[in-house]
């Protein structure tokens, strides 16, 4: 079963569980892999197409946070948490800091890279990772091993 009929599964079994916040987060999800399909020349999302959709959708429900917060919001913030909690459940396994020093090291002597090297060294080490990285985390860590 392939991701985008799991999230349609999960969906009717939120329905029928009456899971307001899940079944929300799930229509929400249902609602980007359809605009996507209908901008997109693909017929049907693959399962890394809806992969990328719900990391952009973490994304932006992290940002809300941070913004609510700032905003001095946090019951705005509690529920942004509790619908990115639920998109977790579906992202991809993202890889761990040492696993990305790990990549970062090997791409680096690879390259033979220098401090100069920063974009030839970003662009292979995204390329490696497509989608089950963080870019702050590889940006931050690439910064770290080329110094």
């Amino acid at each position: 079963m392939g991701l985008k009929e799991k999230i349609l599964n999960d969906m009717k079994e939120a329905m029928k569980n009456k899971d307001e916040i899940r079944l929300r987060v799930l229509r929400s999800i249902k609602t980007a892999i359809g605009y996507f399909e209908v901008e997109g020349e693909k017929k049907e999302a693959s399962d890394e197409d809806v992969q990328k959709i719900i990391l952009k959708e973490i994304k932006k429900r992290q940002e809300s946070i941070e913004a609510y917060r700032t905003a001095g919001r946090e019951d705005l913030a509690k529920a942004e948490e509790e619908e990115l909690k639920i998109l977790e459940e579906y992202a991809p396994k993202m890889l761990s800091k040492e696993e990305i020093e790990q990549i970062v090291s090997a791409v680096i002597s690879e390259l033979n890279a220098t401090p100069k090297d920063f974009g030839k060294v970003m662009k292979e080490v995204m390329a490696r990772v497509k989608g089950s990285a963080d870019g702050k985390l590889v940006n931050e860590v690439v910064k770290e091993l080329l110094k």
